[in-house]
């Protein structure tokens, strides 16, 4: 073996320890945050002095601490150890391959689905904290979900389309023509369902005096918000 190989060998070795030397720290780190949590909601839940602390309990621990331990007690960070806990009870539960900067990410997701999910895919997918907060804030889940929520409908309407093709439609019909209207959370989803074989007859017939599913869209929105300004005024 030449020098240049030893060196070579030499090198992943460090690389491979330092690497496991900062999982071990982010483990510990993590484990950490997670008893601080639970122990000041277990003091507030059952500790005989919650009453006289009240809201001042955390700037006094944090006084202590980071006169003690210095930076990350703060009375900001025992906030988040507290939620910590309160969102994640099961320590067992935690994944090992995120840091203490993944899980103060996830606390700002406020459903408890959404949160175990962005949990689970960050730690498989190895995600950086920046990843996970890149795909929090472009809500991937929802997006995801919202995804697989059309799917099922598609295929309903496509069904309910074929049903009556066969059932009601008169030898001098034209195909039938069925449409999704669908007001979700983060959009409304409008489609026109048409059975295979008959999109150009659609494309050139029916589109011609149908309105587009943009305008289509547009209404449904119009109602949903005149709906929720009835429901605020009632």
């Amino acid at each position: 073996m030449s020098v240049g190989g030893l060196l070579g060998r030499l090198r992943t070795l460090i690389r491979q320890a330092r690497r496991q030397a900062l999982r071990a720290v982010d483990v510990i780190q993590v484990r950490t945050c997670w008893e601080v949590g639970r122990h000041i909601v277990e003091f507030e839940q059952h500790g005989a002095d919650r009453a006289i602390y009240g809201a001042k309990l955390l700037p006094r621990l944090a006084e202590h601490l980071t006169t003690e331990f210095g930076r990350g007690f703060d009375a900001s960070n025992l906030r988040y150890m507290r939620l910590f806990y309160q969102l994640f009870p099961k320590c067992d539960a935690l994944r090992h391959e995120l840091s203490w900067t993944h899980y103060r990410t996830l606390l700002r997701v406020e459903d408890g689905r959404a949160r175990k999910w962005y949990m689970i895919e960050a730690a498989t997918q190895n995600w950086s904290s920046r990843a996970l907060d890149r795909q929090i804030g472009t809500l991937y889940y929802d997006r995801l979900l919202a995804s697989k929520n059309r799917r099922p409908v598609r295929s309903e309407a496509d069904m309910y389309v074929r049903m009556y093709d066969d059932q009601r439609r008169g030898p001098k019909d034209n195909p039938t023509v069925g449409i999704i209207l669908c007001a979700q959370k983060d959009a409304s989803v409008v489609r026109y369902s048409v059975l295979h074989g008959n999109e150009k007859l659609f494309a050139s017939k029916y589109k011609l005096v149908l309105p587009s599913e943009e305008e289509l869209r547009t209404e449904l929105d119009r109602e949903q918000r005149l709906l929720i300004e009835t429901k605020r005024t009632s």
